[in-house]
């Protein structure tokens, strides 16, 4: 069954720019998976590792800063600049891991909300690297193999390849022994502990590979955009990346796309005609919260095996069949 859910999810997005028509929904549809890649990286922690982030935004920001930063100020290509950008991104990560680790739960959350607010906080003041509230400007996109990225059909299909990848190795590992521990580690720490696994080991490495993808995002977003600006690592945009990944189900590989598209569409389209879109938006989670509180896939999931069940009923027992 997911198989098959995602080979049509497959086939639906390579034939969307035909169908979708239109420049501006090609573009939407390349603004979806760039934030449902972020949203994955982010499920790394939070639905599988159950450690709730909220400054992961500072790694796609970093990794954006920095492939910029070297491209405009040092004149880089953008192989180097994107090679650099996702290494000192993974340091950080690691960095960042070894003082957030030091605690669970509701301190973990906290840990990380300040470390977001550092590296925003540092993208905000230091003008003189960063542009302050400015940014950076006159960014270019990358010619694969003489391709121009510049056109949008070319750059979504681009951004579907990286997706699609991105999607593939976390498929992989989510489902490997290693994420099985990573899975342990959530729901039975101390029994994890106990059969002899390194707990706070598994989480840090969890906790790296989420900056790595969580990288791989920034740079996409950075193509995208063509500019950056400390909003990327802003409190709000690190919620907003939480909030997809809850509404569409923490803990599953498809929920947080679904999420990403719930959360875009509504940025985008349901704002050009409803003037308090961020009130819809909560009516929507509030809905999500109460009915589906496990989130859209896994509530569609519950749906389809109760609509699909079917009650056994029991043969009326015959005379004969009773004295026996």
């Amino acid at each position: 069954m997911k198989r098959f859910f995602f080979a049509a999810l497959l086939a639906l997005l390579l034939s969307l720019p035909w169908w979708v028509g239109g420049v501006y929904y090609v573009n939407l549809a390349s603004q979806i998976l760039i934030a449902a890649l972020f949203a994955m990286s982010l499920n790394l922690l939070v639905g599988y590792a159950g450690l709730t982030s909220l400054g992961h935004a500072g790694y796609l920001g970093l990794s954006a800063y920095s492939c910029g930063w070297l491209m405009v100020n040092l004149g880089w290509g953008h192989l180097a600049s994107a090679g650099v950008a996702l290494t000192g991104t993974v340091v950080m990560a690691a960095l960042f891991g070894l003082i957030a680790l030091r605690a669970t739960g509701i301190s973990f959350l906290m840990i990380t909300l300040a470390l977001g607010q550092i590296l925003w906080g540092l993208a905000y003041r230091w003008t003189s690297v960063t542009g302050g509230d400015n940014g950076i400007s006159g960014l270019t996109r990358p010619s694969p193999f003489g391709l121009d990225l510049g056109e949008a059909n070319t750059f979504y299909f681009f951004t579907l390849l990286v997706f699609v990848v991105v999607g593939g190795l976390m498929a992989v590992w989510v489902n490997s022994p290693f994420g099985a521990s990573i899975r342990g580690t959530k729901d039975q720490p101390r029994r994890m502990s106990a059969l002899g696994y390194n707990v706070w080991l598994i989480r840090w490495i969890t906790f790296i590979v989420s900056g790595f993808f969580g990288a791989v995002a920034g740079l996409m977003y950075v193509y995208y955009h063509q500019f950056i600006s400390p909003h990327s690592l802003s409190l709000a945009n690190s919620a907003e990346m939480l909030l997809m990944v809850i509404a569409g189900g923490a803990g599953t590989l498809s929920g947080p796309i679904v999420g990403a598209a719930l959360v875009v569409l509504l940025k985008n389209v349901a704002s050009a005609y409803i003037d308090r879109w961020v009130t819809l938006l909560g009516l929507v989670f509030i809905f999500i919260v109460m009915f589906v509180p496990g989130g859209i896939v896994a509530g569609l999931g519950r749906w389809a095996k109760a609509l699909s069940f079917k009650p056994v009923t029991v043969a009326s027992q015959t005379p004969v069949e009773k004295a026996q």
